[in-house]
């Protein structure tokens, strides 16, 4: 019976010795994996300027310029721990919103259109004040469809709204992503 006690108490020792070890593993071990996409040095790059995007397109829709500069603002504020100011920011984001246009994009039997496609562009200057290697102008855009049978003033918020995160999805990748 003694020789029973002795292996429960070793094996429960064991298993604390264990325990310990995985814990002090996960620990010590600097993985810096985030979901977000972000990978930013926290200790080198503190804040973020992001300038209002203009409205420089031929066709305007007025709300469109308010739904981008919103939308870019919260992606930034949500997915990074960046402080964003005014002026003088670590990294410094700008442009402005360069094309807003449909086109026909399908034409049914009767020899009208049936689809119409809408497309989004924004000229972006990113200018890294840590590293200026990683500084760019380059445009994004977006683009999506609507029948047309509808008015576009019906779907335009909808579609623009659409439009708008799939180009920040973008200009957030291409600045603090480094994928």
């Amino acid at each position: 019976m003694g020789w029973k006690k002795c292996n429960k108490k070793v094996s429960e020792l064991a298993r604390i010795i264990a325990a310990c070890m995985a814990s002090f593993i996960i620990a010590s071990c600097a993985i810096s994996y985030r979901f977000n996409g972000a990978s930013i040095d926290y200790t080198k790059t503190k804040t973020i300027q992001i300038d209002q995007f203009p409205i420089r397109s031929a066709y305007v829709w007025a709300p469109m310029q308010s739904i981008f500069n919103n939308r870019l603002t919260d992606i930034f504020a949500q997915q990074t721990k960046l402080q964003q100011v005014k002026r003088g920011g670590d990294l410094v984001i700008s442009g402005e919103i360069t094309g807003f246009d449909q086109f026909n994009k399908g034409v049914g039997s009767d020899g009208y259109s049936s689809q119409v496609q809408l497309k989004m562009t924004v000229n972006v200057r990113f200018t890294n004040n840590k590293n200026h290697k990683e500084d760019f102008e380059r445009q994004f855009s977006a683009t999506t469809e609507y029948d047309a049978t509808q008015q576009l003033v019906n779907v335009q918020e909808e579609l623009v709204t659409q439009m708008t995160k799939d180009i920040t999805d973008q200009i957030f990748n291409a600045t603090v992503a480094n994928w």
